[in-house]
């Protein structure tokens, strides 16, 4: 596995591989590597020729209170867990080689929206730098497949917005959560929790499943359910950011006769914020 840090010399080995014949397969990242990422690295090499992976903490979608600065960079550890699951090309530039021209001077990309409820709202700009971003790294590395997970599920709806608004020719693949033996979602953000809070912190899968069920089961009361999921993460020990019933295309508000939903959750324990989500498909109405 090679590791490049610069446009140029990303594109100088895609398009050799491409001249080998091969398709490309790209799976972005922040770093900080765990099972999740690696089972996309995976997938990206059954499914394709040539895996490139990128490693970039990219500011345009941390607001001014969050933890751009202690995001946990661990480059070295990353590379070995990249060559072991297969990639041929990492991709770990700069914010200079991102952004030449600044910040302040990017062209900004905004998805209508799917970007606009659940973390949209509770991070203002998150998802215009998330989309900015990816639309940067597709136009430079110009893949044939980019996977993404579903544990980031609004995530993977803007994206799918974007390229099918923009025309990009690129087929999105969202892959299932991997998830700890006690349920919770893998996250890179999972190591800031101490050793108490990690205890509690399955709690939100858990409070997500018996939502489900509930649905499943036939209430269609879903705001009453919402306020009941938020008490069970509170008594459990969160505080709920949002706890949401939603349309799983367009993520607006699910209404009774919506069939498939998402159950999408964020909350705090102690300083860490988490994210989980839960499909949910209901028969059709006879």
């Amino acid at each position: 596995m090679n590791t490049v840090t610069t446009v140029r010399e990303l594109r100088a080995a895609v398009a050799q591989a491409r001249a080998e014949g091969k398709d490309i397969g790209l799976v972005p990242t922040m770093g900080n590597l765990h099972a999740g990422h690696i089972a996309l690295v995976e997938q990206a090499a059954q499914r394709t020729g040539f895996v490139v992976a990128s490693i970039f903490v990219n500011p345009l979608q941390f607001g001014p209170n969050e933890d751009l600065a202690s995001y946990p960079r661990t480059l070295a550890d990353d590379q070995k867990k990249l060559l072991d699951a297969g990639c041929d090309l990492l991709f770990a530039p700069s914010v200079e080689e991102m952004y030449p021209q600044g910040m302040q001077s990017q062209t900004i990309v905004h998805v209508s929206g799917v970007s606009e409820g659940l973390c949209g709202a509770s991070r203002p700009g998150h998802f215009d730098g998330v989309a900015t971003v990816v639309t940067k790294l597709f136009q430079m590395v110009q893949p044939d497949l980019a996977i993404f997970g579903q544990k980031d599920f609004q995530q993977l709806a803007v994206i799918r917005t974007l390229v099918r608004d923009l025309n990009i020719p690129v087929q999105i693949l969202g892959m299932p959560t991997v998830r700890a033996e006690d349920g919770l979602a893998l996250s890179s953000r999972n190591g800031y929790l101490s050793p108490e809070e990690r205890a509690i912190a399955p709690q939100l899968y858990r409070t997500l499943q018996w939502l489900g069920e509930e649905v499943r089961g036939g209430r269609r009361d879903y705001a009453q359910l919402c306020g009941e999921g938020r008490q069970r993460l509170t008594d459990a020990g969160f505080r709920p950011d949002y706890l949401d019933i939603c349309q799983a295309d367009s993520l607006r508000p699910a209404q009774p006769d919506d069939r498939h939903l998402v159950i999408a959750a964020a909350a705090y324990l102690g300083n860490t914020r988490l994210i989980d989500n839960l499909e949910v498909e209901l028969a059709s109405a006879p």
